[in-house]
């Protein structure tokens, strides 16, 4: 896995010179207590690497993740830090913490055996259509705010009352 953006190399037409763009100028001073460019796409590709996982297990090992919670009301409290950190955490931290402590207190709805609510929810071109939309943080409620958006989500309902 390419992780530094001086090694990153791509076919799609929008990376071209993005490597050397990368290098040149990193926008993190942009977004306050943000990471840096290459630190984003680094974990970009962790964070994509352990949802595919995820997914995987729950396939190849549904008992891993129950679809019902096994841990009682309270028990993350006691797993976590009683204040928040002065200083922000490593993102390595944060998805093992995640991984560690935050899933196993989750009902894992995309498991084979959950049957309750609305099964098999989630895809992986809909987790893609949801990442693309939270990086625009677009508000699509009138054409006025995201014209694009608001359009775009007209056209589609269309297509599905045809």
């Amino acid at each position: 896995m390419r992780i530094c953006c001086k090694n990153r190399r791509s076919s799609l037409p929008l990376d071209r010179g993005r490597a050397a763009a990368d290098q040149n100028q990193d926008p993190a001073h942009m977004l306050p207590h943000s990471m840096t460019l290459c630190d984003f796409r680094k974990h970009a590709h962790s964070v994509a690497d352990f949802v595919a996982d995820y997914y995987r297990d729950l396939q190849l090992h549904p008992e891993k993740y129950p679809p019902k919670c096994q841990e009682s009301p309270g028990f993350l409290q006691e797993l976590l830090p009683h204040a928040a950190p002065e200083q922000g955490e490593p993102f390595e931290d944060i998805l093992r913490d995640m991984q560690q402590h935050v899933m196993r207190g989750l009902s894992h709805w995309q498991n084979p055996n959950f049957f309750a609510f609305f099964p098999a929810n989630s895809s992986y071109p809909g987790m893609l259509g949801e990442w693309l939309s939270s990086c625009f943080n677009g508000v699509g409620f009138t054409w006025a705010t995201s014209p694009s958006f608001t359009e775009l989500e007209t056209i589609v309902l269309d297509w599905l009352a045809q």
